[in-house]
């Protein structure tokens, strides 16, 4: 039950990474801080479909 889905930078809203989640234990959207190498600095990350 683990889908396939991409984080982008809240900032520059560009789709820099690819990550799974359980779908059934994660409801909710992701979010995480990850490094942006377009803003060349750590922002917040928000999963997008």
């Amino acid at each position: 039950m683990r889908i396939t889905v991409h984080l982008s930078c809240t900032e520059c809203k560009r789709r820099n990474y690819s990550t799974t989640k359980n779908k059934r234990t994660t409801t909710e959207k992701l979010e995480m801080m990850k490094y942006c190498r377009f803003c060349r600095k750590h922002t917040l990350h928000k999963e997008v479909k």
